[in-house]
């Protein structure tokens, strides 16, 4: 495949497609994508290094698309580049450093208030004016405004947007906000959140992004679970006794303190991530690959979870997260939370699903285990040796393996536990894993809200969680103190135990080397 049939390839896979009479066909005219938040950390580590990966595989083609940058501080084009160049690394260019410095060319920067019309009408100024500049008519582009801010003003922004920064006319074309976590903090602010954005915003405009439905494993869920025959009658309560899946860092807040304690590991990690992944695991097979098929599936799981109970909940607190000078003194905010969730349906009664996150521990993974129930009649005598075990793994060393029973090789009948193991680097070798917010920020431009929450999910998750997160900020339950670098509280082993969880001893997975 020659060069230019390659570029022709990506630009096409680029395009998202409008319905015209009976058919789809491809959208045509320029893309503006404007950074708010544009000088923010989010924006510079996660926001431009995504929209730069995606240029170096041209999806994002120059003739096309041009980025503006939006924020309060005062300062000009270049020095906006220049804050951003240190973060733009690509493993996928040829050639880097002139790739870096095409890519920010494209970049415009307007300062202004985030509740003001000058700036807005500056920033519509300027996008009109690009816009012009690729011969598209009014109203015939697209906008993608990516809101890199705290969720305190969005209502702002948005009604900024609706007002000065909207397409003029509709020839087809459309405006869509991209909005991060943590949206709200608890169903009561959501509610009002998503009712301030939703009378500005019809939902297919809107895309609340959660950075965990873009990474590899993740996406690869559906596929795990819907193409594979041996999964399917396994998938039961009949088969597992039990889900976890958790969320480690071998880290804590280290100078975001004041940030995460308004938060709180659950609020930012297990009501979004988490549950994102619960859904994922526990939901029925779509009836087709349509968006919102998927996003029903999911809302029906978690209209299935059943209060938690508080007997079923352990929370704690490392030692030294209160000497942060930005932390108050007597905070009541957990740092490590283990809970069950249980699903009352017919395929998962019974079945715990143990939500497992902490800072400050001894290791850092992301990962999905299954624990299968113990095979009937042992007549190896192996059950000590551990159960069966599926395990997806997030990250790092992105993997799949199953943990299974085998013959010790040599003369005798005894068993060992060893894997069948699917390890990413190993079997992809060449292939570079992309990163989550690439895939995102490509879902959006091309209209797929897959992989995006949708209102009345996000009402559900937070129904979930906000009858407990009350009970914790009121000081009606306390976490535990527990070592920075263990593995965190002891209680929290002691309710995986109560759950059914079996720990296996002695078997520790390494990921292969090349």
């Amino acid at each position: 495949m020659g060069s230019g049939e390659w570029c022709l390839q990506k630009r096409d896979s680029f395009k998202s497609e409008t319905l015209v009479g009976n058919e789809t066909v491809p959208e045509i005219g320029c893309l503006s994508i404007i950074v708010l938040g544009a000088s923010g950390d989010l924006a510079k580590k996660k926001t431009f290094p995504a929209l730069f990966h995606l240029y170096c595989q041209g999806f994002l083609p120059p003739i096309e698309v041009h980025i503006f940058g939006y924020a309060r501080t005062k300062i000009s084009d270049d020095e906006l580049r220049n804050r951003i160049r240190g973060y733009l690394v690509s493993e996928r260019s040829a050639s880097p450093s002139k790739d870096v410095s095409k890519f920010l060319q494209l970049i415009k920067y307007v300062s202004g208030s985030y509740d003001a019309a000058e700036g807005f009408q500056m920033l519509d100024k300027e996008i009109s004016k690009h816009e012009t500049s690729k011969n598209s008519l009014e109203g015939s582009s697209r906008r993608l405004f990516y809101l890199a801010l705290p969720p305190s003003v969005y209502p702002s922004v948005c009604r900024m947007i609706r007002r000065y920064c909207m397409n003029k006319s509709n020839l087809g074309r459309w405006t869509r906000i991209v909005v991060e976590k943590p949206f709200g903090r608890d169903l009561g602010s959501a509610e009002e959140l998503s009712s301030q954005i939703g009378e500005l915003f019809d939902e297919p405009q809107i895309y609340r992004i959660d950075h965990y439905l873009g990474k590899e494993l993740v996406q690869n869920l559906l596929v795990l679970r819907f193409a594979n025959r041996f999964f399917l009658p396994l998938w039961n309560r009949d088969n597992i006794d039990n889900v976890q899946i958790v969320f480690r860092e071998d880290f804590g807040t280290e100078g975001r303190g004041g940030y995460f304690d308004e938060y709180g590991i659950i609020r930012d990690i297990i009501q979004n991530h988490l549950l994102q992944v619960l859904c994922l695991v526990a939901m029925e097979k779509p009836v087709s690959l349509k968006p919102e098929r998927i996003r029903d599936e999911k809302v029906k799981v978690l209209q299935s979870v059943l209060p938690i109970k508080d007997e079923e909940v352990v929370l704690g607190q490392y030692e030294g997260y209160r000497d942060d000078p930005t932390v108050p003194d007597h905070s009541n905010t957990p740092t490590f939370a283990t809970i069950i969730l249980r699903i009352h349906n017919e395929r998962w009664e019974g079945v715990p699903f143990i939500l497992k996150a902490g800072k400050a521990l001894n290791s850092r993974k992301a990962e999905i285990r299954v624990q299968f129930k113990d095979v009937p009649g042992d007549i190896f005598k192996c059950k000590k040796q551990g159960r069966n075990e599926f395990v997806i793994r997030l990250q790092p060393s992105e993997a799949m393996y199953m943990k299974l029973m085998v013959k010790q090789p040599g003369l005798e009948m005894s068993t060992v536990q060893s894997e069948l193991d699917l390890s990413y680097r190993q079997r992809y070798q060449g292939v570079t894993i992309p990163e989550a917010y690439e895939r995102l920020i490509l879902d959006t431009i091309r209209g797929d809200q897959q992989h995006f929450v949708r209102r009345d999910e996000l009402k559900a998750a937070w129904e979930i969680f906000t009858p407990l997160l009350h009970r914790i900020d009121n000081g009606e339950m306390k976490p535990i103190p527990y070592q920075a670098g263990s593995r965190g509280p002891a209680e929290a082993d002691e309710l995986l135990e109560k759950a059914g969880y079996v720990q296996t001893h002695g078997y520790i997975w390494i990921p292969p080397t090349l």
